[in-house]
């Protein structure tokens, strides 16, 4: 299974091992010349990326699998992959793996849907030191939600606010302030959730699972 995930082809970002922590994110990047301000820098705060047309179905339980499957439910938005009855993901997301990397190990591949068509589907799992806000950010461009282990739930990652600064010599620095997540326990206000890099620790980030499938 596949560990990376392209940033679109105009940037590259990293993670400073110094600031892992704090998730604080550098990008630097090729921008156009129209975008530059002069021989100074433009600051531009609270840019936001996120995914857009995502349901909000609450999980039928508490429990794990329930969860799970809700989340990706919300992911794929299709039913009849996950995880409607009689669908192509529901016996192996309902057995409950113990992790991200081991649900992403079990639903890689191709799956018979209830009408008999397959469905393939690709699971990129990204451990907390591959995570990188080439595949962060990159991720959210492409309209792709993943899949993300914080303190040991399961959340929805749908968008992201950062800070932008863009430099005369081309180059662009951000710094990401809020990841937004949704809890796929809840369909009202409780189930919209932030991550806030002045207030909590990357360290309690445990992974991402990127989903995305092609009926056959």
């Amino acid at each position: 299974m596949s560990e990376r995930h392209p940033f679109p082809k105009n940037a590259f970002c990293s993670f400073p091992t110094a600031s892992m922590a704090s998730l604080l994110l550098v990008v630097t990047a090729t921008i156009s010349a129209s975008a530059q301000t002069g021989q100074g820098f433009a600051f531009h705060p609270n840019q936001e990326v996120r995914v857009s047309g995502l349901a909000s179905p609450a999980a039928a339980s508490s429990s794990l699998p329930a969860v799970l499957a809700t989340a990706i439910e919300i992911i794929l938005h299709d039913r009849a992959v996950c995880c409607g009855k009689g669908a192509a993901l529901e016996d192996l997301v309902l057995s409950a793996p113990l992790s991200l990397q081991e649900l992403g190990n079990k639903l890689q591949g191709a799956h018979v849907m209830g009408d008999g068509r397959s469905v393939v589907v690709n699971a990129e799992y990204v451990s907390q030191r591959a995570l990188t806000p080439d595949l962060l950010i990159g991720t959210l461009l492409d309209q792709h939600a993943p899949l993300i282990d914080w303190k040991s739930h399961f959340y929805v990652l749908y968008g992201a606010v950062f800070d932008e600064t863009l430099y005369p010599d081309g180059s662009r620095q951000c710094a990401i302030k809020r990841l937004l997540l949704r809890d796929p326990r809840f369909s009202d206000a409780r189930a919209e959730v932030e991550f806030n890099r002045e207030k909590d620790d990357f360290g309690a980030v445990h992974g991402l699972l990127i989903l995305s499938t092609e009926k056959r």
